[in-house]
């Protein structure tokens, strides 16, 4: 199945090249995959993960261990922010 990853802000970093401009990937992924496997294969530190989004819907970090994708899904991460 296929997903669309979206990092944002620093995050755009673990992208592949080919990502960065746009800040987006399409996945391959196996059926079943979870939010955290995504997360993980681009090893992103656990840390670094603050706000997760799929399909424009908030994602709590709790269920994001077990909370599987389908097919088509925009899977958007941002890091910690902070402004003045």
């Amino acid at each position: 199945m296929q997903i669309t990853l979206k990092l944002f802000a620093g995050l755009t970093d673990y992208l592949p090249s080919q990502g960065r401009e746009g800040n987006a990937v399409v996945c391959e992924l196996k059926e079943g995959a979870t939010i955290s496997q995504v997360i993980d294969s681009y090893n992103m530190p656990p840390k670094l993960i603050h706000l997760v989004l799929v399909n424009g819907h908030y994602v709590e970090p709790q269920k994001r261990i077990d909370q599987q994708l389908h097919e088509g899904d925009v899977l958007a991460v941002w890091p910690p922010v902070a402004g003045g």
